[in-house]
């Protein structure tokens, strides 16, 4: 996990898991359990890591382990629920081929 590709894959899957729990979870308990906290606490996790996820596309195009024309994809992905578990795999792969 030390690489930039490494990183940016955990991070984009602990990301893409938060917004799903934001949306499917949280939420819900929100509107219909009447348990506001819920969106607060998940939504906070999920912006922190959202904002990771974005200085980590950044950093491994810095590093040149993730083609800049790609990063869009990345940045697209992270705006869909579970889209960067879509993405992971050609991240994976591009770490394969970094090694």
């Amino acid at each position: 996990m030390s690489s930039p590709l490494g990183r940016l894959r955990w991070i984009g899957l602990l990301e893409g898991a938060s917004f799903v729990l934001l949306l499917f979870v949280a939420m819900p308990l929100k509107y219909f359990a009447g348990m506001p906290l819920a969106v607060r606490i998940v939504g906070s996790l999920h912006g922190a890591l959202f904002i990771a996820y974005l200085v980590a596309i950044a950093l491994a195009v810095r590093a040149k382990a993730w083609p800049k024309e790609r990063a869009p994809t990345l940045v697209i992905a992270s705006l869909l629920p579970g889209g960067p578990f879509f993405v992971d795999g050609q991240i994976r792969e591009a770490e394969k081929r970094a090694t």
